[in-house]
Parts: structure tokens; C-alpha cells; sequence
């Protein structure tokens, strides 16, 4: 790690002090040149660095890699191709499979023509429970052309009624009359035409519209420009600058249908001439084992993953020095998102790559959302701390709305913003406040509150929260993350419940690795699981300082949260009105002090 990588801007804030105790704060950060769409990265890493790995993925004991000049050539390839055959600006490409080099590319390729690529979830074309979002999707969309990788893993889905009439593009394995991406690319080139196409692909146009799942089973389209992805990397690199100094390597299993790895990591890469290396392995067993054999072949200089795949790395480089060195060899940044990082996971982290290297890689995080393309605060000064997503980028500015003593509901204004929910003028109206800031349902307090300059910490869901019949406020967010904390290891996740009741309770989906079986009426009754489960909680009972964070009863459900009932969404988070809904008579014998399934702590109220 060179200086100029440990040489981390300082947090310098306006902050803007209303009358009513509300805060508008923003950035006093330059912001550097914002690039007019995707293809002006492409086009200006050609040509400066043609050799150098943009994209690539495992093929046999080694990579099939792309360089900047080939991948320009195929972009180009393929948006000819398209063209050719009648496709245009606007024209909207959905896509069922995950990442991939021909995704990349065509994804790239549609944005070069102006076209609006779509993708999905990989589990709603390849999971019947959840063929009802394919559908809702693909009406919502109306698209003029569907992509697979595999012509025969999607055939299912690309049967689907939906899509009779509708072009059908494949990687591999076509059905006859069905478009290939050798195919559009060995098309005779049209440069005159396919330049002409690029030159009306200006910032305000639609690159491409990604869904998220809220607390219904119908998922909200949120449109995405090519300025708010391009000026959002711009604002990483206010933030980074380092990022420009060192072209990023990033192994990546993140999937390209939520706006982590989609736009941050794809466009993070791009954006800066770095090398995108996909890895097939995900943090879950039986595929993590995927993961640490391309982290010894590639293990990058960011390292992008959820706390779920930090928790499994360490515990794999407790047992392997040899990856620990790999892992930290040229490592300048680890960076989480998703949810806070559990302290021991943290302290592992440190501890490993001081024994390694002698120095501790930048550690930190940023709030953001699919709506906001998706990075708004980010902690860019060092020294963070987990739960820290610190401060405003450039010319973003965020409202804080005191809603007790020591925290703020946080709202957001900026370019890199959404401005509104695809056909749905309502949620759009509900969204966004009187003074055109985002309402995020999220809460933050200041990791400092003598020094705010210092930034905020990450506080929960306002949504989530709820009230016991005693008046006392629950902040859900923070105790689900607390229960996980110490359920590591023994549970996929929790909800936490209480809302109107004497005491909060908690539904706990247990680790489908376990596969346990001793069950009744649709909860777990294995002994020993249970009392694992009580023996972790009783600690967290014990360090409870009142009604609004003390556990008092747990349930652990036999049935995982289904993708059909839409309990689980795309990212794999939990839609939690929903399982509330889905399982009401679950959560009746929660509170049911004479259920014999239920986990009781401390003296329980009826």
C-alpha cells in the first residue's frame, strides 16, 4: 500500500441548523469530473490501458479474461448486433440469469445504444414459487428482448407465456430461432450507425431499471440513469481518491441484480480502469469452498462482501496462514454493506492483517439504497468503527429529523437520487417530502455528538420499529442485530416481535445446515438446539438495561422463509410485515406462556 492510499480526505461538513432541531448536512469535498455515460469509461480505458483486465471469470484452473480494447470491441460488436436487428433506444433487454462476461457485456452493449437492461434474480426464472414476480415483472417492463446464459437452465422460464412473441437472446444452447451473442456480434458492423446510437446516449437517459422488494410481494421498479451511475462513482472517488492512484481489483460473488454489486463494484471497477474477477462461490456451505480457492488465485485489492461472508472468511483464515496471506498481501480497502460487522469479526480482521502485513487496510462502510444508485454517506476519513457510514458525498445533502434525544430519521437529496418509482406515481408521491428529499425509513445518531463532524452510525429501521403496551419505543433493528451477534453460526435470522404485546419476542429461522428434525406443529422442539439457543440469549437477557431490549421468549420455525409467500426477498433479506402476516398463529403461540416450545428468559408476563 502506497502512501497516497493511507492518505484519506478529511470529513469537512456544512451543517445547517433549522429552528425545529432538524440538521441539513452536506459536503464540503470537491467533486471531479463526471463522466456523460458508461461507455465514456469504456472508450477512455481502451485507450489509455487496452491490455490491462477489465472483466473476467474461472475457466478450468485458470480465467477467461477480457482486456479494455477486447471488451470495447465486443460492446461495440454487440451493440451492432442489436441495432441490426431492430432493437433501440429504450427498448428494454430483461435478464434472468447472474453474472457472467456476456452479461457484462451486454448489459454495456445496451448501454451504448441507449437500451435499458433488466436484471433479475436468478431464483424467480429458476424457482416456480416465485415465476409470479417473473411474470409481474416482465408485464411491468413489457421487454422487447430476454436473455439467459444457458438456453437449457432457463428454458423453463423463457417458455413462459409471458414471453410469447417476445425475442429470445442466449449464451449458450439455443432453440431454434433463438438470437446468440456470437451471433449478434458476427453481425456485419454498421460503425457509422452504431456511433450515431452512442452519441444520444446523454446523462438523463436509462440505463437500466432495477427491483426491489419492499414490504408487499409486488417488487418496485426503480429506474437508474446513466448521471446518477456516473456521478455517483465520482463521488466514491471524492471520498477515495486512492481509487484513482491504484486501479481496484475486486474478486466479487455479489449478484448483479441488486445495486451493491451491480452498480457500486461493476461501475466501481470501470469507472477507475480496475479488473473485475467473478467469483462463482457465495458465502453459504457447500459454495464458500468456491470462493477461498479464487481468493488464492485472486484475492484483489478491495474486498467487497456482507458480514455473513467476512464471518466465514475468518473463520477459514483462523485455519489457513497461507490465506490470510494472500488475503491481505496487496489489500487497501474492506469494505461491508448490508448490516453492521460483529466486533469479533472486526477485531479478527485487524488482528490478521497486522500479523501479515504490519498495517490494517482501510476498513469501512456507506448507507445507501437501490433508490440511490446506490452510495449517499459514506466514512472516507479512516478510523471507523463498525456501524459508521459516516458522512455525505459531494453534492449530496441529507436531512436529519430528530425523532428522540439522540437520533434522527434520515432523509436525502442529491443527483445521484431517484426521481420516482417506475409507473407508479403514487409510492413516488409517499416517497419523497415537501422539500424533495427521499424519506428512507432510516434512523442514524452521531458517532460523536460534540464533534458531527465525525459522521453518523447506522441506527435501524424506523419501519421496524414498534411499541410494547407499556408506551416503551423497540428499536427492532438493533436488537435483530445484537440476537444474530450471538446466535451466530446457529440461525439464518430473526424477527423481532412485540408490537402491542408486554415483551419483545423473537421468531428465529434456524441455519438450514443443521437440518433439524425434531418438530412440531410447524416449530422446533431438538432439545439440544434449544438449549444452545436459550444458553447464547440468557447472556443477551442479562446485559438487557430495560423493557425495550430484553428478550423474553423465542420460537424457532421449522419451515425456512418462503420464496413463494415472498417472506424472502431478492437480496435475501427478510420481508418482515409479511412474515408477521404469513404467520400469525405462529406468533399467537409466541406469546402463549404455556406452549412447551417456547424458549422462555427471565420471569415472563402475561
Amino acid at each position: 500500500m502506497s502512501d497516497s492510499v493511507t492518505d484519506y480526505p478529511k470529513h469537512t461538513l456544512n451543517i445547517d441548523k433549522q429552528g425545529d432541531g432538524t440538521l441539513i448536512l452536506n459536503s464540503k469535498l470537491p467533486l471531479g469530473p463526471v463522466a456523460r455515460n458508461t461507455g465514456e469509461w469504456l472508450h477512455h480505458w481502451a485507450e489509455k490501458t487496452p491490455d490491462q483486465v477489465f472483466i473476467a471469470e474461472r475457466s478450468g484452473a485458470g480465467w477467461y479474461a477480457l482486456g479494455y480494447r477486447e471488451a470495447l470491441e465486443q460492446v461495440r460488436a454487440t451493440a451492432g448486433g442489436l441495432l441490426s436487428h431492430g432493437f433501440k433506444k429504450g427498448d428494454v433487454i430483461l435478464v434472468l440469469s447472474g453474472a457472467s462476461v456476456q452479461h457484462g457485456i451486454l448489459k454495456l452493449a445496451a448501454q451504448y445504444i441507449g437500451a435499458v437492461t433488466v436484471p433479475l434474480a436468478e431464483q424467480y426464472a429458476l424457482i416456480e414459487q416465485a415465476s409470479d414476480r417473473l411474470d409481474y415483472i416482465a408485464g411491468k417492463v413489457s421487454p422487447a428482448l430476454v436473455y439467459a446464459e444457458d438456453g437449457v437452465r432457463f428454458r423453463a422460464a423463457l417458455s413462459r407465456p409471458v414471453f410469447e412473441g417476445v425475442q429470445i437472446l442466449v449464451g449458450r444452447q439455443p432453440a431454434k430461432g433463438e438470437l446468440t451473442m456470437d451471433g449478434l456480434q458476427n453481425q456485419p458492423a454498421d460503425n457509422a450507425q452504431i456511433d450515431a446510437a452512442y452519441e444520444q446516449v446523454d446523462p438523463d437517459c436509462l440505463a437500466k431499471i432495477l427491483f426491489t422488494s419492499g414490504s408487499t410481494s409486488l417488487p418496485k421498479g426503480v429506474p437508474q440513469t446513466h448521471h446518477m451511475m456516473c456521478i455517483n462513482q465520482a463521488q466514491y472517488l471524492a471520498c477515495l481518491p486512492f481509487l484513482g492512484t491504484r486501479p481496484p481489483v475486486i474478486l466479487d460473488w455479489l449478484p448483479w441484480n441488486h445495486v451493491f454489486a451491480g452498480n457500486s463494484d461493476f461501475n466501481l471497477v470501470l469507472s477507475n480502469g480496475g479488473s473485475l474477477y467473478l467469483d462463482e462461490g457465495k458465502p453459504v456451505k457447500g459454495l464458500f469452498e468456491k470462493t477461498i480457492e479464487n481468493l488464492r488465485l485472486m484475492p484483489g485489492t478491495l474486498s467487497m462482501n456482507v458480514p455473513a461472508g467476512y464471518g466465514m472468511l475468518v473463520d477459514a483464515m483462523q485455519k489457513d496462514s497461507a490465506l490470510q496471506k494472500a488475503f491481505f498481501r496487496d489489500l487497501d480497502m474492506i469494505f461491508y454493506a448490508g448490516a453492521s460487522l460483529p466486533k469479533a469479526v472486526w477485531d479478527a480482521l485487524e488482528a490478521m492483517a497486522i500479523a501479515q502485513t504490519g498495517r490494517i487496510p482501510m476498513m469501512t462502510s456507506s448507507w445507501g439504497m437501490t433508490e440511490t444508485a446506490p452510495m449517499c454517506l459514506i466514512h472516507h476519513q479512516g478510523g471507523a468503527r463498525s456501524g459508521m457510514i459516516g458522512v455525505p458525498a459531494p453534492k449530496l445533502e441529507a436531512k436529519l429529523i430528530p425523532v428522540e434525544a439522540d437520533r434522527f430519521e434520515l432523509r436525502v437529496r442529491g443527483p445521484n437520487v431517484m426521481s420516482g418509482y417506475l409507473d407508479d406515481p403514487k409510492k413516488t408521491a409517499q416517497t419523497f417530502d415537501e422539500d424533495g428529499f427521499m424519506i428512507t425509513q432510516d434512523a442514524v445518531r452521531f458517532a460523536d455528538p460534540d464533534n458531527m463532524e465525525d459522521g453518523v452510525l447506522f441506527d435501524g429501521r424506523l419501519s421496524e420499529d414498534f411499541k410494547l403496551l407499556t408506551g416503551t419505543w423497540v428499536h427492532a433493528g438493533n436488537l435483530r442485530l445484537a440476537a444474530l451477534t450471538v446466535l451466530s453460526g446457529l440461525v439464518q435470522d430473526v424477527v423481532v416481535t412485540g408490537a402491542d404485546k408486554a415483551d419483545i419476542g423473537l421468531l428465529i429461522f434456524p441455519d438450514p445446515q443443521l437440518q433439524l428434525s425434531e418438530q412440531s406443529q410447524g416449530a422446533i422442539n431438538d432439545k439440544s438446539y434449544l438449549e444452545q439457543v436459550r444458553e447464547r440469549l440468557e447472556g443477551l437477557f442479562a446485559a438487557a438495561t430495560g423493557s425495550s431490549n430484553r428478550i423474553r421468549r423465542a420460537l424457532v420455525l421449522a419451515e425456512p422463509p418462503s420464496v413463494k409467500h415472498a417472506e424472502i426477498t431478492a437480496k435475501g433479506s427478510l420481508n418482515v410485515n409479511v412474515i408477521l402476516r404469513e404467520r400469525a398463529p405462529l406468533l399467537e403461540r409466541l406469546y402463549n406462556n404455556s406452549d412447551p416450545a417456547i424458549i422462555f428468559f427471565g420471569k415472563t408476563t402475561s
